[in-house]
């Protein structure tokens, strides 16, 4: 008896499920709770196969096809994307989902979560073109949007930036498409950074130049082709302004300790040589007398 109350309440529970899970949510051959579920499993499996994927197939492949990193990266992640939507395809068709049916409903929350999603889409979008078009890729050193730094991540819906200070920025795509970037180093890591250099009127300018030269010959990550140059700018208000103009790659690392250490450089040099670096002076000159008191008339 006992036995057989056991097994009435078990296939209750069994019904009960299975009513449950069969329960459709919007009207005769739409969506079940089940398949939804099962759904969700699915998405959940394809997510973790793309991962897998990646990581022991797609990547180890592209290493040995000799690409740039940049590009690897990029491909990868074309890659993965398509494995997830192919994935998602063929859940929606196991699960046996009429997408048709769901119409009424997409148009009903479209204009709703159209509005809601317009960020997201435009930074999904200009993401994909990012991948697509490279303008910027993983060890670029950019300036975008009030953000200076290197280029660590890129995915379809923003970008990581990490500054000199090791401050980690996430940057939406969508900046990179609408704003104006500087790349440091697209194409050609090599820039000309111009140090600016004011000496005191009569300082011999020959031999500024000489030790100008001399400082960027001696830093280590002056390049020494293309030649470094040194430029006089103008006749300043206080002083004589000149610009050391330098080669070098490490505007994509280090940029401003390069500049840095070329000033400690220059400074030392124009120091041991006795060159004065000036600075802004005005002369003052006090009248006694207010203009036509009797003391400021002369006699006659």
């Amino acid at each position: 008896m006992v036995a057989q109350d056991v097994n009435e309440t078990l296939q209750a529970i069994w019904d009960f499920i299975v009513k449950l899970w069969n329960k459709e949510l919007f009207g005769p051959d739409t969506v079940t709770i089940g398949g939804i579920l099962l759904l969700i499993l699915l998405f959940a499996s394809v997510v973790i196969i793309e991962r897998i994927l990646q990581r022991l197939l797609i990547r180890r492949l592209l290493s040995k096809t000799g690409l740039q990193p940049s590009l690897q990266y990029g491909l990868s992640r074309i890659l993965g994307y398509t494995l997830i939507a192919i994935g998602f395809y063929v859940a929606f068709q196991v699960v046996g989902l009429d997408l048709s049916s769901l119409a009424i409903v997409a148009a009903s929350l479209g204009v709703g979560v159209g509005f809601g999603l317009q960020n997201i889409i435009n930074n999904f979008v200009s993401g994909i073109i990012i991948l697509a078009e490279r303008p910027i890729s993983i060890g670029d050193r950019i300036e975008v949007a009030g953000v200076a730094g290197r280029v660590t991540k890129i995915q379809l819906r923003s970008t990581t930036v990490v500054t000199n200070d090791n401050i980690t920025m996430i940057v939406p795509n969508a900046d990179f498409i609408s704003n104006t970037v500087t790349n440091w180093s697209h194409g050609d890591p090599k820039v000309r950074i111009r140090v600016p250099v004011g000496v005191a009127y009569g300082t011999d300018l020959k031999l500024l130049q000489r030790l100008l030269l001399e400082s960027a010959a001696e830093h280590p990550k002056a390049l020494k082709a293309p030649t470094p140059v040194v430029l006089f700018t103008d006749f300043g208000d206080s002083s004589l302004n000149f610009e050391l103009a330098v080669w070098t790659q490490e505007m994509t690392a280090t940029p401003i300790h390069f500049t840095s250490e070329m000033n400690f450089i220059i400074e030392q040099k124009l120091r041991e040589h006795g060159i004065e670096i000036p600075f802004p002076q005005r002369d003052l000159h006090v009248r006694s007398g207010l203009p036509g008191s009797k003391s400021s008339v002369a006699k006659t």
